[in-house]
């Protein structure tokens, strides 16, 4: 008996079960794909007032390290509140103090107040904001939807944050061009509505302490880490993921390599910039098969062998739709490799360290690609950008095969038996 269309379909295209069958997974979801598509725009919209202020692109990149050290600090301790208090609170909480700061940078620009200081420290609270309530929008998801629902889950939550990579930035430099980056700012506090009303129309989410391995009172980083340590799978998730972004993330190489390679400029630096998120939004759109997959586990280490060998092909080609096809390939690989490290820590932890975990991954995916580049940039300067991507795309393959054989159980996880 053949599958009908509709049936082939679903199979293929991103599983739609968790928005039909959770109205406040429904309203979370949708209300973070419209502020995240507002918060790119904004992201944007900042590093272009600081350069048109400053003329300077090192003081662009300084917004860049002042968004990352508040999100890397203060990620472990967001989600060590996570385990402590109301999440609903918390992320109702960190979201209006986002929108507030938003608020705040409108009515600045809006007044003639154009001052570097003052957009850095903007950008710094904000990062503050996304630490708390990151850890807690995540720890969520497994309250609000059953264990065989979160890859599906996972999958349309990719798809929100590239689209505040993709869309937003390209809407933003749209906005700006024609009305100023006071209308930017303005339409992002204006997006902030739609993830306040989510998380206001969720119920009450104290973590769940019974049988958990937390503890009572205040939860501690600390002890986070300790049950991490204690936990291989769960290592393993992080481990496969640094050896992706440390030593296979050309993204510092991309200017040198448009020029080099390529013979192109600017507008080709940004095409193979674009091209794995692109690749990362259809690994969201056609994840419908990834609710089948129950080795979470083997498909993590598929996944980042193939953004190391994708990676490693791109270093050897010298023509650019090749080189965006690899590129693309890689993104796809990423979403499909978070998706089912992001399920496993949710459905393997006890509710009650959900926070704390969340907290390492945020710490993992913003600190891990900025160390890749400082690797890539490194290794190119005393080499070549050829052998820094190929050579890196190489080393990731074999240090995940590494950590396959030093950890064999990893590869024989199965999602109907979560074990950490």
């Amino acid at each position: 008996m053949t599958a009908t269309p509709t049936a082939a379909r679903r199979r293929i295209l991103a599983d739609l079960t968790p928005l039909r069958s959770s109205a406040h997974f429904r309203r979370l979801w949708f209300g973070n794909t419209v502020s995240w598509v507002g918060q790119g725009m904004t992201t944007l919209a900042i590093s272009l007032q600081v350069y048109d202020l400053t003329g300077s692109t090192f003081s662009v990149g300084l917004v860049g390290l002042f968004s990352l050290v508040p999100l890397l600090f203060f990620g472990l301790y967001g989600g060590a509140a996570a385990d402590t208090v109301d999440r609903r609170k918390l992320g109702l909480g960190s979201a209006t103090g986002s929108a507030v700061l938003s608020a705040a940078l409108t009515a600045a620009t809006f007044a003639g107040f154009h001052h570097v200081g003052f957009l850095y420290g903007i950008v710094a609270l904000q990062a503050v904001c996304q630490a708390l309530n990151g850890p807690a929008r995540s720890s969520m998801i497994p309250r609000l939807l059953p264990p065989e629902q979160l890859p599906a889950a996972n999958a349309l939550s990719s798809m929100t944050m590239t689209s505040g990579t993709l869309v937003g930035p390209m809407l933003g430099g749209f906005i700006v061009g024609l009305w100023g980056y006071e209308a930017a700012y303005l339409i992002d506090t204006v997006t902030f509505g739609a993830a306040l009303y989510a998380m206001w129309r969720l119920p009450a989410m104290l973590p769940d302490r019974k049988g958990g391995e937390g503890g009572t009172g205040r939860a501690s980083v600390l002890d986070g880490l300790r049950f991490l340590g204690t936990r291989p799978n769960l290592r393993m998730t992080f481990f496969s993921d640094l050896c992706a972004m440390i030593l296979a993330h050309p993204r510092a190489l991309l200017p040198a390599v448009a020029v080099l390679w390529y013979g192109g400029d600017a507008r080709t630096t940004g095409l193979l910039v674009a091209a794995p998120a692109f690749g990362a939004l259809l690994g969201g759109v056609f994840s419908g098969w990834q609710g089948r997959i129950r080795r979470h586990g083997l498909a993590v280490l598929i996944a980042v062998a193939a953004w190391g060998t994708a990676v490693a092909v791109f270093g050897l080609t010298r023509e650019l739709w090749l080189g965006v096809l690899f590129l693309a390939l890689a993104g796809f690989s990423d979403t499909v490799s978070m998706v089912f490290r992001n399920t496993m820590l949710q459905a393997a932890v006890p509710d009650d360290m959900r926070g704390r975990l969340q907290g390492v991954f945020l710490v993992v995916v913003a600190g891990g690609p900025r160390l890749g580049d400082f690797v890539a940039g490194s290794v190119a300067d005393l080499t070549t950008p050829a052998l820094a991507v190929t050579g890196g795309g190489v080393a990731c393959v074999v240090a995940v095969g590494l950590l396959a054989l030093r950890w064999r159980g990893f590869a024989r996880y199965d999602a109907r038996d979560p074990a950490p």
